[in-house]
């Protein structure tokens, strides 16, 4: 649900921003299993993963082996830390940058952001998925985990699904933030609405009833109020000054 409702979110922000048919530099940072990164890629796009868990390149390097070489040749993975982009990449190196579950494990996230802004070229995209400070206590508190829903109006810190203490970013701070770094926000989305709560293991349901709850997430996720309480927020910033106020694309259905 989230990877799918981000990759249309995402294709919808690169339509409105490149023509039709350019091949991006797109960087991915935290590529995870590389969900969107071959997805990117299948699209024609030449897609750098970076990635400092080890066995999350094995992942990628396994599932890009079985992609035709004309995609194969188009991802290239470093293992490296997403704080030093600097290290690897020279300023204005990619028209897109992905940054997606990542602020999450991160203490102390701007002079990450910093780094991303540098390395993209003017009028690039940056994409953030982050978790939802604002909402941080929607998915105990519907689970009737009173304590824990209670605390989470006071602190953006958290326990996450996998038991690491991990910590969420509130919309109005990462909205200051990216117009420190000179990518002010364009628009943004809310992810998992109403599908928050399904256990991770949870089996799909029926393709048409999974069609209808994408259909709902969708247009809950760029409409207000229900975006605001979403568990995960997806921001998209450009670098320079933008061509359209904030959250033009994001509003269409609100």
């Amino acid at each position: 649900m989230r990877q799918e409702l981000v990759a249309r979110q995402l294709e919808e922000q690169i339509a409105g921003r490149f023509p039709v048919g350019q091949r991006l530099r797109i960087l991915d940072v935290g590529l995870g299993q590389g969900t969107q990164a071959l997805r990117l890629a299948r699209a024609g796009h030449k897609v750098t993963g970076l990635e400092s868990d080890p066995q999350m390149l094995t992942t990628v390097r396994t599932a890009l082996a079985c992609e035709p070489e004309g995609i194969r040749e188009r991802v290239r993975l470093i293992e490296g830390d997403g704080r030093e982009t600097g290290v690897h990449f020279l300023p204005g190196s990619f028209d897109v940058v992905l940054c997606h579950g990542v602020l999450m494990y991160i203490a102390e996230p701007d002079p990450l952001l910093a780094g991303l802004a540098r390395v993209l070229a003017p009028g690039g995209l940056m994409s953030l998925l982050v978790r939802n400070a604002d909402a941080l206590a929607m998915r105990p508190g519907l689970a009737g985990d009173w304590d824990t829903a209670l605390a989470a109006f006071d602190s953006p810190v958290y326990t996450n699904r996998i038991g690491l203490e991990v910590r969420a970013d509130r919309l109005s701070a990462l909205t200051a933030t990216l117009a420190g770094i000179g990518a002010p926000l364009h628009a943004w989305y809310g992810v998992r609405v109403f599908s928050d709560a399904a256990a991770d293991d949870e089996p799909p349901p029926p393709p048409h009833v999974l069609e209808r709850m994408l259909a709902a997430e969708d247009r809950a996720g760029r409409t207000d109020p229900y975006r605001a309480v979403a568990a995960l927020l997806h921001l998209c910033g450009v670098r320079g000054r933008a061509d359209k106020a904030p959250n033009t694309a994001s509003d269409q259905d609100a």
